[in-house]
């Protein structure tokens, strides 16, 4: 028995079917089987420590990081409610955009549009008040005026002063001319062409005699002057909206400081 079992030793060693690389997958070897679990113990409690250190970086960054900089995942009714009517807005202004560009589907009227764009710029107006003042002789007229003047520049003070908040850009990128640079007017909201034709139908139906015809005329070059700047691809919808709102507001807080006849004579007397 002591030397068969020596024998049947030396069989199983020289037994290729024994060796490592014959062996079967369910019967692994001893050393194979404990490496493994030790390298998957050790990956485990390696994976683990770098969890636990992500987790107290992102807390650190979380508590340092303002509230305005941290991802919002389950925004507001109200924030998806905004962004789905911004987003509806940026479209159809750019579809209304029909004579951004020569390529556009109108692009043989641009030329007409932009003559009507110029009949709402603030520096013909300006221009013009002015010279109806210098050639002007009542002291109605004169009042009336001065007033208008006053209107126009609180105008160009106001919708830049916005414009520089808001930082808006229109649907089309398209430069602003020089006039438009000349009254501050170059961003989108609000629409300056479009305050300025609200303010101005607005003081015209107030404080002049007008027929019934010129009265509709004068409410339709307002609006015609508004949408004309969604037309060229310069103003989304809801610039122009807002620029009739503040125009009517601009006309309103002229007709709280309005200056009286005297004082518009003393300013006169002065210029």
């Amino acid at each position: 028995m002591p030397a068969s079992q020596p024998r049947s030793r030396a069989r199983d060693r020289n037994n290729v079917l024994n060796r490592a690389e014959f062996l079967s997958l369910n019967q692994p070897l001893k050393g194979n089987q404990e490496s493994r679990s030790s390298g998957r113990k050790q990956s485990s409690q390696a994976g683990a420590a770098g969890a636990q250190n992500n987790n107290a970086k992102e807390r650190r960054q979380s508590q340092q990081l303002p509230e305005e900089d941290c991802m919002q995942l389950n925004p507001s009714f109200k924030g998806i409610a905004f962004n789905s009517l911004l987003a509806i807005d940026i479209c159809m202004s750019k579809r209304l955009g029909v004579c951004a560009n020569r390529a556009s589907s109108w692009g043989g009227a641009r030329s007409m549009i932009n003559l009507l764009g110029i009949t709402g710029h603030g520096i013909p107006w300006i221009a013009g008040t002015l010279i109806c003042l210098v050639k002007s002789s009542t002291l109605a007229g004169q009042e009336v005026l001065m007033n208008l003047l006053l209107a126009l520049l609180l105008d160009i003070v106001i919708v830049a002063g916005l414009q520089k908040l808001a930082k808006r850009k229109g649907p089309y990128d398209i430069n602003p001319g020089l006039l438009d640079y000349l009254t501050m007017d170059t961003y989108a909201f609000p629409a300056g062409h479009a305050s300025r034709a609200a303010m101005l139908s607005k003081f015209f139906l107030n404080h002049l005699v007008l027929a019934i015809p010129l009265r509709i005329l004068l409410v339709l070059w307002a609006l015609c002057v508004g949408f004309s700047r969604v037309m060229i691809g310069r103003h989304h919808i809801t610039d122009v909206l807002s620029g009739f709102v503040f125009g009517y507001l601009q006309f309103r807080l002229v007709e709280l400081i309005w200056m009286s006849s005297n004082t518009c004579q003393m300013l006169i007397s002065i210029w």
